[in-house]
């Protein structure tokens, strides 16, 4: 069965540096009917699973340690029993949210592929909104799920700890706009947009 993108939003705060913000964040889920992966487990366990519906979640991916994207996790990951995946720079981020006694499970590295129903993720790294942020690209689905990297109208918020705006473009410039143009963007937050418009957007 081919694998297929299904879209949940949930809302919640952010917060970070002292300050908290409410923010809807976006939960991508790819696989297809039987086994799926979740791309980040922001707010409410239970209206990810509502989403993920009787099917297996193989793998919890942490685009970074931002608490409104890995708050859940590990409620996420004892309820399905789904391991959780984060990049290791993102460490002193994650520990913020929940200290040293609770931890992931697997590592994410640059060019490592997940694969779920027949397709593949490939992690991006991409440093900048945070030391570990990563995104995941999938060719054959034609899309990039991009955390809060690169979002539609330009790159994630680098005005924070842990955050530089020289890197973050880096990384976008290196990593994302290698990418086709027509490739769709599925950002942590707010609209899609694609790999071809953000280009325009940055150089401008």
């Amino acid at each position: 069965m081919t694998a297929r993108i299904d879209h949940a939003v949930t809302s919640g705060t952010f917060s970070l540096d002292g300050e908290t913000h409410e923010v809807d964040n976006n939960v991508w889920i790819v696989g297809d009917d039987t086994e799926v992966v979740v791309i980040d487990a922001p707010h409410s366990v239970d209206a990810i699973l509502a989403a993920v519906g009787e099917r297996t979640i193989t793998a919890i991916l942490c685009t970074h340690a931002h608490d409104d994207h890995v708050r859940f996790a590990p409620e996420l990951r004892e309820r399905t029993g789904a391991p959780i995946y984060l990049h290791p720079d993102d460490r002193e981020v994650w520990e913020l949210t929940h200290g040293d006694a609770i931890i992931w499970d697997h590592d994410l590295s640059d060019g490592l592929a997940i694969e779920v129903a027949g397709t593949s993720l490939t992690v991006l790294h991409t440093p900048g909104h945070a030391p570990g942020a990563v995104c995941l690209h999938a060719p054959d689905l034609g899309v990039v799920f991009t955390g809060d990297t690169l979002f539609n109208g330009g790159p994630g918020a680098t005005g924070r700890s842990f955050s530089d705006r020289p890197t973050i473009e880096a990384s976008i410039r290196a990593k994302l706009f290698a990418l086709p143009d027509e490739t769709v963007v599925h950002t942590g937050h707010g609209d899609d947009t694609t790999i071809g418009a953000e280009r325009v957007n940055l150089d401008a």
